[in-house]
């Protein structure tokens, strides 16, 4: 049986990092696409970069990764915050991170589509807590919210063809770069926000990892259109980040 291929885009650090080493263990082999290059070279992964904020490089990168693989499971993990007040939010920012979260992973997944259809497959998107609003967040929140609007349409459009599309929402997530550029490290609001997630700690890479491995299964056929929130409870709770 020909082995089996994941794409994660980011996939050089953090969450990303951890969902390519969680699938290479399950025996799949990952394309990592990543602006970065992973401290580590792994067997199992073919890591190659690209700036998903460069339309064109996506769209030439897309047709390269096609012609090299069978992507028949796509995690779209990348993500930048931009934060900022209203006042200070800009039309450049939503522009860069509708690119990022929204029309590379079109691009992406138009590319492979042609092979899903013919055996099947498995896309998680990967949206965020912030969808559900939160202070600095518009064009975050707001592209992270397209993107569960995005999963529920192609879960609608693909489902025929036996190829199930979900989210992943994170709440905050300990050990990141990007968690970390927001909170230092050390930082006593750490331990604060912490303390006010239901279940009394933050989250990790892994418990991410955990999510989206469940819902590339093989088993996991007859779950599509649907948001799993990985966030202690925040999203029904008060943590703020």
């Amino acid at each position: 049986m020909a082995r089996r291929i994941a794409l994660v885009t980011g996939g050089a650090a953090g969450i990303g990092a951890e969902i390519c080493r969680t699938l290479g263990a399950d025996g799949f082999h990952v394309v990592s696409l990543d602006r970065d290059t992973p401290a580590l070279a792994d067997p199992n992964r073919t890591d190659i970069v690209c700036d998903l904020f460069d339309a064109a490089a996506t769209e030439a990168v897309a047709a390269e990764i096609a012609a090299r693989f069978h992507v028949t499971h796509f995690v779209h993990n990348a993500g930048v915050i931009l934060p900022n007040l209203l006042e200070t939010t800009s039309a450049a920012d939503l522009l860069a991170l509708a690119q990022l979260h929204l029309a590379a992973a079109i691009t992406l997944v138009q590319a492979f589509l042609p092979a899903m259809k013919h055996s099947g497959g498995r896309i998680v998107l990967m949206s965020s807590r912030a969808a559900l609003g939160t202070v600095t967040r518009t064009v975050y929140s707001a592209t992270k919210a397209g993107v569960i609007g995005m999963a529920r349409t192609w879960a609608l459009e693909l489902a025929q063809h036996g190829i199930t599309v979900n989210a992943v929402a994170p709440g905050p997530i300990g050990g990141t770069d990007m968690f970390h550029e927001i909170v230092p490290a050390g930082d006593p609001r750490v331990a604060a926000l912490a303390a006010s997630i239901p279940v009394k700690r933050l989250g990790t890479p892994a418990d991410v990892a955990h999510a989206v491995r469940f819902l590339l299964a093989d088993a996991s056929g007859f779950i599509t259109g649907q948001t799993i929130n990985v966030c202690g409870g925040a999203s029904v709770g008060q943590a703020a980040l």
